[in-house]
């Protein structure tokens, strides 16, 4: 009973590290001013460069990975012989995706946070090092190509589970245990949830695009 106990804070704990409403906080501090109403409305890192620049959003995006990396790398192994489940490979996926959540649906902001995607990237650098490069090679070539970031989370996300099936055979490393191999194929789906609202912008022609970060765009 104390092991599920010790679970369910574990749990609590990681959901609590990534309620840190880290945009929300900083457009406060910068500018006096709550980043959910102004620009696209998101709590996230995209919005925050939209609104108050590079610098606040850097902050922002640095202490979001940070939110996702703490419990995957450090929560869940440092309790993982406290609590009841033997599988540390679930637990670091528990830890991470509790933070994933709480940023996403923040206790200390009405439950209204950001879409995920730079918690989540914390989490996969703490699970996925290796993977975690690729999909991050796919998500800024998707950028320089369309300038939309909403498009570039989506297509790293799916490339994930492709990576984790193709990059071991290649580079002679064991695979990587089932339970991460299934959480790496629930993730677009999670990923293409928190991004909905993009989704409708981007068949409408109307979501927003990083047009400087494009390298095909006519000058």
């Amino acid at each position: 009973m104390n092991e599920f106990i010790y679970l369910i804070i574990l749990i609590i704990i990681s959901y609590l590290t990534g309620s840190t409403p880290t945009s929300i906080i900083v457009g406060r501090i910068t500018n006096g001013i709550d980043i959910r109403k102004h620009g696209s409305g998101n709590a996230g890192g995209t919005n925050v460069f939209r609104v108050l620049g590079w610098k606040p959003a850097l902050i922002v995006v640095i202490v979001d990975v940070f939110k996702g990396w703490l419990p995957a790398a450090i929560f869940a192994p440092a309790f993982y012989f406290a609590q009841i489940i033997p599988d540390l490979g679930v637990v670091q996926i528990l830890c991470g995706f509790s933070a994933v959540l709480g940023h996403t649906y923040t206790i200390f902001a009405g439950f209204k946070g950001g879409k995920g995607v730079g918690t989540l990237g914390g989490m996969l650098i703490a699970l996925f090092p290796t993977v975690f490069l690729f999909c991050l090679a796919v998500a800024v070539i998707t950028i320089m190509l369309t300038g939309y970031v909403s498009l570039a989370s989506m297509f790293a996300s799916v490339s994930l589970p492709i990576f984790l099936f193709l990059l071991p055979p290649i580079f002679g490393t064991n695979p990587a245990p089932l339970s991460l191999m299934v959480f790496s194929l629930l993730i677009p789906w999670f990923i293409t949830f928190t991004h909905r609202s993009n989704i409708q912008r981007l068949r409408n022609g109307e979501e927003n695009q990083f047009k400087k970060a494009m390298i095909f765009i006519k000058k």
